[in-house]
C-alpha cells in the first residue's frame, strides 16, 4: 500500500507540472507547515551549523575557485578543457563514480545512506559552457568586492557554487537518506539546445530508460537575493536561409535580392504583439551572407529566438514567424524581376527547448520558499530557460537556484558579479538547506 500511495503521488505531481500555468509565477504564498518544520530542524542541527561555518571560512576558497574555472575558455560546444578540470576538483572532493561522460558532462555522486534505490537521487547541477566563441579573453580582473569577466558569473560561479556545498558537508560530516549527483553539464547555452541535460536524462547511465531514479533537479544558474525559478521558458530557435539568382549590383539590377526579403521579415516579426504575462520574446540576432558590396547577394542568412513561460504563446509567435517567413518571399518576388531565378526560404529549427513549470505544492519549491522566508525574504517565483526545462517537461521536480547574490552584464564581456562575503554566504546556507531537505538531511 506504501508504495501504491507513492505511485499516486507521482502521478499526481506528474499532472500538476502538466497542468500548472505560467500565471502561478506571480505567487508566492507563505510555504507549508510542514517545509517550515523541515527547514527549521535541519537549520537547528549542529552539523548544519558546523556546515555554514565551513561556508564561512572557505569563502576565499570560493572566490578562488571562480577564478581559476572562469579562466579556463569553454566556448561552445568545446566545453572539455574546464570538464577535465573540475572533474578533477570532484574527485579531489571525495566523490564516487566521477567520469566525464559520452557527450562531455562531468558527473560524480555523494552517496546516501537510504538504502539501495531507497531514496532516489537528487541532482545538483552547473553549467560548464559560456556563450563566448573561441579566443575571447577570459582573465578576471577584481575590483573591490566584484568580479569581472565573461562568464564570470555564467557559469563559473554555478559550478563554483557546487563545490562550496560539496565542502561544507564533508566538513560537518552530513550524510542524506538520497544520493546526490553533482553534475557540470555541456551545451546550456544557445545552440547547445541543452545538450549535456538531455542526454543526462535520456541516455546517460543516470537516465530513466536505465532504471535511472531521480526524484529532484537543482541547477545552479541565476543570481541575486529574493527570486527562484519555477518555470521553464520554452524556445524556438531557427536559422533561415534566404536564396536568389545573385548577380552584379549594376548590371542585375532589378532582380530579386534575397536580403530585401529577410529585411522584410525582420521588419515583420517586429509587429508581432505578445502578451507581458506570459512572458513572450522573439529576436532577430546573427545575420550572414553576401559575396561583394557590388553583388546582389545570392545567400543571406539570419538566427532568429523566440522564447515563452507558455508552450501555447511560443507556439503562436512560430506560427506567425513561419508564415512571415513566406510572406516577404512572396512580396520580393512580386516586386522584383524573377527572370533568373525567384529568392526562396529555407527555415531550420536549431533549438527547441520545452516549456514548463514546476508547481508551488512540489516539496523542492516548498522547501526552497520555506529556507528563504527563514531569512525573512518573500520569493519571487520565475521563469527562465535553463537546465531544468527537460527534467520539467519529464515530470520531474526541477528549480533553479542562484549561483550569487549580486551581479550583471550576463552574456557580456563585461559580465560581473559581486562576491561580498555576508550576503554569499546567506545565499549558500539558503542553498545549501533547501538542497538537505530535498535529499532527506
Amino acid at each position: 500500500m506504501k508504495d501504491c500511495r507513492k505511485g499516486f503521488r507521482r502521478v499526481a505531481l506528474m499532472a500538476a507540472l502538466m497542468l500548472a500555468t505560467p500565471a502561478a509565477l506571480a505567487q508566492s504564498p507563505p510555504p507549508t507547515a510542514a517545509a517550515v518544520a523541515t527547514i527549521k530542524r535541519i537549520e537547528a542541527s549542529p552539523a548544519f551549523r558546523k556546515a555554514v561555518a565551513a561556508i564561512e571560512a572557505g569563502h576565499d576558497k570560493w572566490v578562488a575557485d571562480i577564478i581559476t574555472l572562469t579562466e579556463i575558455p569553454a566556448p561552445p560546444f568545446k566545453e572539455s578543457a574546464r570538464a577535465k578540470a573540475y572533474r578533477d576538483m570532484l574527485i579531489a572532493r571525495g566523490l564516487s563514480n566521477v567520469e566525464i561522460d559520452e557527450i562531455g558532462n562531468v558527473t560524480g555522486v555523494r552517496k546516501g545512506n537510504g538504502g539501495r534505490g531507497g531514496e532516489g537521487m537528487i541532482v545538483v547541477s552547473a553549467h560548464l559552457d559560456t556563450v563566448f566563441p573561441e579566443g575571447t579573453p577570459v582573465k578576471v580582473r577584481r575590483e573591490g568586492e566584484r568580479l569581472h569577466a565573461p562568464g564570470v558569473g555564467d557559469d563559473s560561479t554555478g559550478l563554483a557554487t557546487q563545490l562550496a556545498f560539496i565542502d561544507a558537508m564533508n566538513a560537518a560530516g552530513i550524510q542524506t537518506k538520497a544520493d546526490i549527483l553533482f553534475v557540470g553539464t555541456v551545451g546550456e547555452e544557445g545552440l547547445g539546445d541543452l545538450r549535456g541535460v538531455r542526454h543526462l536524462f535520456t541516455r546517460g547511465r543516470y537516465a530513466s530508460q536505465k532504471g535511472g531514479r531521480i526524484k529532484a533537479f537543482f541547477s545552479i544558474d541565476g543570481g541575486g537575493m529574493d527570486s527562484l525559478t519555477v518555470g521553464g521558458a520554452g524556445s524556438k530557435r531557427y536559422r533561415v536561409t534566404f536564396r536568389g539568382p545573385g548577380g552584379h549590383s549594376f548590371g542585375a539590377f532589378g532582380l530579386v535580392n534575397p536580403m530585401t526579403a529577410m529585411s522584410q521579415a525582420v521588419v515583420d516579426l517586429y509587429k508581432i504583439n505578445v502578451p507581458a504575462d506570459p512572458k513572450t520574446t522573439y529576436s532577430a540576432s546573427v545575420v550572414s551572407g553576401g559575396t561583394s558590396v557590388n553583388a546582389i547577394p545570392g545567400e543571406v542568412w539570419m538566427e532568429f529566438d523566440m522564447r515563452s513561460a507558455s508552450a501555447e504563446e511560443l507556439a503562436k509567435v512560430e506560427k506567425r514567424f513561419l508564415e512571415i517567413l513566406q510572406q516577404a518571399v512572396a512580396g520580393e518576388n512580386a516586386a522584383r524581376s524573377t527572370r533568373e531565378g525567384p529568392v526562396t526560404v529555407e527555415p531550420v529549427l536549431v533549438g527547441d527547448r520545452p516549456a514548463g513549470i514546476t508547481p508551488r505544492e512540489a516539496d523542492i519549491v516548498q522547501f526552497s520558499t520555506a529556507a528563504y522566508a527563514a531569512e525573512g525574504i518573500t520569493l519571487k517565483y520565475q521563469a527562465s530557460s535553463t537546465d531544468s526545462n527537460i527534467p520539467i517537461s519529464l515530470g520531474i521536480p526541477a528549480v533553479t537556484i542562484s549561483r550569487v547574490a549580486s551581479g550583471s552584464r550576463n552574456h557580456s564581456v563585461d559580465e560581473w558579479i559581486g562576491i561580498e562575503k555576508a550576503d554569499n554566504v546567506k545565499l549558500k546556507r539558503i542553498g545549501l538547506a533547501t538542497i538537505l531537505a530535498t535529499a532527506g538531511m
